[in-house]
């Protein structure tokens, strides 16, 4: 028998604020981490790990990158991408409904900046998954695939 397709696993948190009757979304500019550099991406997010449940793996990952505390009983599923690069991911998006602290940037040497733009007027330098899946969730999906071409592949 061959060996097990291994498959890798990531995690998202939404993390939304309200200003003037817009919502607002968290997101973070990628640098030095070989994944679509310069690109604004959903703050937070990162690598689920040996041991970790996906919940506890957005815990960690939104204590590590932004210092903040979240709770699994403040966390929604909203999300799951199936998405092939030259890897398999499973993309877990939560929503956070609600956390304690600051967002701010924690790991300078991959992240290059952090603020909040309007989720219904994201800037065009999102990364293209991210902005499908927030599109998705906005309109009730919560699967979706993704084959990404060459140019977005690692």
């Amino acid at each position: 028998m061959g060996e097990h397709y291994r498959t890798f696993s990531a995690v998202f948190p939404f993390i939304l604020k309200t200003d003037n009757d817009k919502t607002k979304i968290l997101l973070h500019r990628r640098q030095n981490t070989g994944y679509q550099n310069g690109k604004l991406d959903i703050a937070g997010g990162g690598h689920v790990e040996d041991g970790e449940t996906a919940q506890i793996a957005l815990i960690r990952e939104c204590k590590e990158e932004l210092g903040i505390d979240v709770k699994t009983e403040d966390l929604s599923f909203i999300h799951l991408s199936h998405r092939f690069s030259n890897r398999t991911y499973y993309d877990i998006y939560f929503l956070v409904n609600k956390y304690n602290g600051e967002p701010t940037i924690r790991e300078p040497h991959k992240c290059s900046e952090l603020n909040w733009f309007d989720i219904d007027l994201l800037p065009h330098d999102i990364i293209e998954c991210r902005k499908e899946v927030i599109n998705e969730w906005k309109n009730k999906r919560y699967y979706s695939e993704r084959i990404e071409d060459e140019e977005n592949r690692y």
